[in-house]
């Protein structure tokens, strides 16, 4: 019995244009459910900005470094030895500090600053970068042996430095830290006023690969971008094909059976199995049976496909129940086919809820942590991997993996790469879901 035909209780007219007490309570409760919805929905945004702003100021730090600018002059003697390991690292750290004094006496703090002391103020890694650079350096001629090859340096400044002006280090904190004193940090302000030292943005971090826990300053995300991308290429060739292909004959072609039945089923519960069950599987077969090395993209790659299979199957069999009927009628009714009526009409009708499940899927792929955990690729990885295919066997690691390394470690610089490498695994995720956005509208039709 609806509200208008509902035997009125109050109310000496009994029109309809009256509310009465019933009515009222349900517009009532209408009213405060939309408010509880509004409530939810703002509640979820307020907690997702604040989630991102506090990312956002925790991790963009990583994106600006400290760096001395030297001016160093190496001979054409330094560049010969530096190729046939003749000079080692600590003979360029003097090179360095050579060519500091000239720097600080060109700054016009020579007389109130100590070479010693500045030195402290610089990174671990100067001496290998100007050795390498070096070592660059003898492919080519020196157009002048007898001057040597002058070059203008930005070398990183030590984490501790480098905290103090991005405000992770303060006078009060200096006191109780064993690898930085007050002084240090004053010496610090002053050779920033001078220009010797300053902040400049910090590409190294997406190109260098991680450092050791002594060096926060030089640790990089190169590794393991590249890791992420070998092992989303490994799935993208094997979940897309595979994945598809295994929808279009279970929703097309099986018969319909208890066979089938059970196989639907047990995919449903694959895509709910917690993602370490993966890496387990992953760590028995093809590491301990198949005897593949540990910390490979191959190994991440595989344990990655086997995980996102069940979400391509799933999101496939979708996208292909939501072509209507009719066209499939119309096609068998003008002569085509079972494969001639999938593959020429039923799947072009599908493919963009099939691109958008691939890229949800692979999306869902790069921000795994615990199956690659199991496989070792959380193994401390500095050199980079070769080109694929040899490439996919060598040692790598990946973003959530450096991530997860990086909040490991005690110096309160990794927090800030931590939260930096978010922001990057971030962004590759927000391009692949604004992708899959786009590739549907570009690939949808209206019927």
């Amino acid at each position: 019995m609806s509200d208008a035909s509902a035997p009125r209780s109050t109310g000496a007219s009994g029109s309809l244009m009256v509310l009465d007490a019933r009515t009222k309570k349900r517009h009532a409760a209408e009213r405060r459910f939309r408010y509880y919805g509004m409530g939810a929905v703002g509640l979820g945004v307020l907690l997702l900005v604040m989630l991102l702003v506090s990312i956002l100021s925790n991790g963009l730090g990583a994106f600006r470094q400290t760096v001395f600018e030297l001016e160093i002059t190496l001979t054409q003697a330094q560049i010969t030895e530096a190729e046939e390991a003749l000079l080692k690292t600590s003979v360029y750290r003097g090179i360095i500090e050579e060519n500091m004094r000239e720097a600080l006496d060109a700054a016009g703090v020579g007389d109130e600053v100590e070479t010693a002391r500045a030195m402290e103020l610089l990174g671990g890694d100067a001496g290998s970068t100007l050795r390498q650079w070096a070592v660059s350096q003898r492919v080519t001629p020196v157009p002048q042996p007898d001057e040597g090859v002058t070059r203008t340096f930005d070398f990183l400044a030590d984490g501790r430095i480098d905290g103090y002006f991005k405000g992770r280090v303060t006078m009060e904190t200096a006191e109780l830290d064993s690898r930085v004193s007050p002084e240090e940090l004053q010496l610090a302000d002053t050779l920033r006023e001078a220009g010797v030292l300053r902040i400049e943005l910090n590409p190294g971090f997406l190109t260098m690969p991680d450092a050791s826990e002594n060096q926060p300053e030089a640790a990089g995300l190169g590794v393991a971008i590249v890791g992420s991308l070998y092992m989303m290429l490994i799935v993208l060739c094997l979940a897309l094909p595979i994945g598809v292909c295994a929808s279009i004959y279970l929703e097309e072609f099986a018969p319909k059976n208890w066979f089938t039945d059970l196989i639907e089923v047990n995919i449903s519960n694959l895509a709910a199995v917690p993602s370490i069950v993966y890496g387990i599987l992953g760590l028995a077969i093809f590491i301990n049976f198949m005897g593949l090395p540990l910390s490979a993209p191959i190994v991440g790659g595989l344990v990655l496909t086997l995980m996102t299979l069940p979400t391509i199957i799933i999101s496939t069999r979708a996208a292909l129940k939501s072509v209507p009927p009719s066209i499939r009628s119309a096609a068998l009714g003008v002569g085509a086919s079972n494969m001639q009526t999938v593959f020429h009409h039923v799947l072009p009708l599908a493919a963009p809820g099939i691109l958008t499940g691939t890229i949800i899927g692979l999306a869902q792929a790069l921000g795994e942590t615990a199956p690659l955990l199991l496989i070792g690729m959380v193994a401390f990885v500095q050199d980079y991997p070769d080109a694929p295919p040899e490439g996919l066997f060598d040692p790598a690691s990946a973003l959530p993996v450096q991530v997860y390394n990086w909040t490991q470690r005690a110096d309160p610089a990794f927090f800030e790469r931590a939260s930096g490498a978010i922001i990057v695994l971030l962004v590759f995720l927000a391009i692949m879901n604004v992708t899959a956005v786009l590739l549907r509208r570009r690939f949808e039709r209206r019927w």
